[in-house]
């Protein structure tokens, strides 16, 4: 029995990175051997094994044969006889396919550090098609090492493009869809994964919402960037810059997907897309099953956006209406939320990073003017005076702050 460290602790190591989780290979074992040494069986497919002391992953080397379409279309062969290169093989990236041993030597059959250190992103070998899943994780390693240089090499883009040609991503699962691009999402660059995504085709299968964006024109006056595509992706990167929620960073990137829908004979203008916004939010978050908390920011920014823009124009009564609506009285944390994503949708144009954005104080002014009002004396009114009474004291306490 020989153990190996595998996969991304060893790559994570060889870049100078934090390892966060560590994977093993067990080669020349069989199920009852792990089991005799007080390993815990939790492979269901395969066999995996948890260690008694540690809880980490130790896998019996393993070969696969796709056997049908999609990511869940495969067997799976572990025996004692099946080598370490053999394992290594039916990985997704060289840079995944290199292994340690116990003593620190390093296997490395295809090649993985020197794409380390090229910045490559290069598939293993042809079987990389043969699984779709596999696109989504070139994406998020993509946004993971943006900031080393990372690139997909040109022939795994080759290849990546013809499984979307051959219809491969339209088997994937909308859970699975959500959690890479959830995971993306966390990453410090999440715009390169939609970048790789729509440079093989991948992000008009997948949201298509999205992609209906980009050569959708805006007024350059407004938006120097013009491309409603571009202006997204941008916004995307100020959100990144302000906060590390991946639900304020998807909110930010879906808040103008309306845009895709107005009429040709309208453009540039887009008078009315936040309605559509919403529209278009709803379906997209209907589709990939897309988590309550998620969808309902993004529904707010999509819809309330441009009224935080023109915070210092509304009249009282339509601030209260927004801040009731972002419901700032029983969920303040949502209401800092929305603020953030707002702050990146005007400071994602080009030219203006860094730009102060006002606008979010005079709503937290607002909204700490309309938690000042005191119920009491409105206590004994029938329930529906108390709350038109109310309301009309906190439009007039929003009325008083000054200009």
């Amino acid at each position: 029995m020989n153990i190996y460290l595998v996969g991304g602790a060893v790559r994570d190591r060889l870049l100078g990175l934090p390892v966060k989780d560590r994977d093993w290979v067990v080669v020349g074992a069989t199920p009852q051997e792990m089991i005799d040494q007080g390993f815990r069986p939790v492979g269901r497919d395969f066999p995996v094994f948890l260690h008694p002391q540690t809880h980490e992953e130790y896998a019996l080397a393993r070969t696969e044969r796709k056997t049908g379409p999609g990511y869940t279309g495969f067997a799976f062969h572990a025996a004692p006889d099946v080598s370490l290169e053999e394992d290594l093989r039916r990985r997704d990236l060289t840079i995944n396919a290199m292994a340690e041993h116990a003593d620190g030597t390093l296997i490395d059959p295809f090649g993985g550090e020197a794409d380390l250190r090229a910045g490559f992103l290069r598939h293993v070998s042809e079987s990389f098609t043969e699984d779709p899943v596999r696109i989504l994780r070139v994406a998020r390693l993509a946004a993971r090492y943006a900031r080393q240089g990372f690139r997909v090499a040109h022939g795994t883009h080759r290849l990546m493009k013809q499984m979307v040609a051959d219809g491969e991503v339209d088997a994937l699962v909308a859970e699975r869809v959500w959690t890479e691009m959830e995971r993306a999402l966390s990453e410090e660059h999440p715009r390169r994964f939609f970048e790789v995504l729509r440079a093989c085709g991948a992000l008009g299968r997948l949201m298509p919402e999205l992609d209906a964006l980009f050569g959708v024109p805006q007024p350059a006056h407004h938006h120097p960037e013009v491309d409603t595509g571009a202006h997204v992706l941008l916004v995307l990167e100020r959100a990144c810059e302000l906060s590390a929620d991946p639900r304020v960073r998807f909110a930010a990137l879906v808040h103008d997907l309306g845009k895709a829908q107005t009429p040709r004979e309208r453009l540039p203008a887009h008078h009315g897309h936040e309605a559509r916004s919403v529209e278009q939010v709803q379906a997209l978050a209907d589709r990939l099953r897309i988590p309550r908390d998620y969808r309902e920011l993004a529904v707010l920014v999509a819809r309330y956006h441009s009224h935080c823009h023109r915070a210092a124009e509304l009249r009282p009564a339509k601030i209260l209406a927004v801040l009731e609506a972002v419901d700032v009285f029983r969920r303040p944390e949502r209401f800092e939320s929305f603020l953030l994503a707002c702050q990146a949708d005007a400071l994602g144009r080009a030219g203006k990073q860094g730009e102060p954005y006002p606008q979010a104080e005079r709503m937290r002014r607002a909204a700490a003017a309309a938690r000042a009002v005191d119920a009491a004396p409105f206590a004994d009114l029938p329930g529906p005076e108390v709350a038109k009474r109310l309301r009309e004291a906190r439009v007039e306490a929003i009325s008083s702050l000054p200009s």
